[in-house]
């Protein structure tokens, strides 16, 4: 299957850096490239592709927003560009639906593998980058009381909210399986689950929404 890609940055080299490794892959197609913001909102309302790499630092509009504006039921999975590992922007990039994030300085084949996990439906990071990385900023922005932020977790069974804990802590599906004594199969059907019935596209977003909800508490020592 053809994996279609949209490459939004504001540097024409950079722009045309990504666009020609990702060429070089036979099951990735570019079908776009953007300047900024709202011409990548633009371009992939246009093209739906599966993929978007996406700049956050870009003129007329940023990247954040524009990962807002193409949330909906058939949005494309977002992967944040950042030069910094903890770029104090990579968190408002996730809240607003990004899948996950990449350095700039990204080898070819990890840039390959991302966009690939990412358009199957999979968390782009590791579970314990993904862990550290909401859980510092987290704790830079306090989650809301616990018994109204709670409220909207009230459609999970006791089971689900435990595999949800468990993943914001950054435990694997094999480190849940054990945890739990269950099976790997029991453990995706319980995130898919959670996802469907939270309404997230991906364990990224339930790894934010954990913590944003206060069922997770960030360390702060």
């Amino acid at each position: 299957m053809t994996i279609r890609v949209v490459v939004a940055d504001d540097h024409e080299v950079v722009r045309a850096g990504y666009a020609g490794l990702l060429a070089t892959q036979a099951d990735f197609a570019v079908v776009g490239t953007a300047r900024d913001g709202a011409e990548a909102v633009r371009v992939c309302r246009a093209q739906s592709p599966d993929v978007v790499l996406m700049d956050v630092r870009m003129p007329v509009m940023d990247g954040i927003e524009a990962t807002a504006r193409l949330q909906g039921p058939h949005a494309p999975r977002v992967l944040v560009l950042t030069t910094f590992d903890l770029d104090e922007h990579v968190y408002d990039a996730l809240a607003a639906g990004a899948s996950g994030f990449l350095l700039k300085d990204v080898t070819a084949e990890r840039l390959f593998e991302a966009v690939r996990v990412v358009a199957a439906g999979e968390a782009l990071l590791a579970p314990g980058i993904t862990r550290r990385l909401i859980a510092e900023f987290a704790r830079l922005r306090p989650p809301a009381p616990a018994p109204a932020a709670r409220s909207g977790l009230g459609v999970l069974t006791p089971r689900e909210t435990d595999v949800l804990r468990l993943l914001a802590e950054g435990l694997s599906n094999p480190e849940l399986a054990g945890r739990l004594h269950v099976g790997e199969e029991t453990v995706k059907t319980h995130v898919s689950r959670i996802l469907s019935k939270l309404g997230l596209r991906d364990r990224t977003q339930a790894v934010v929404m954990a913590y944003e909800t206060g069922l997770v508490v960030p360390r702060t020592g």
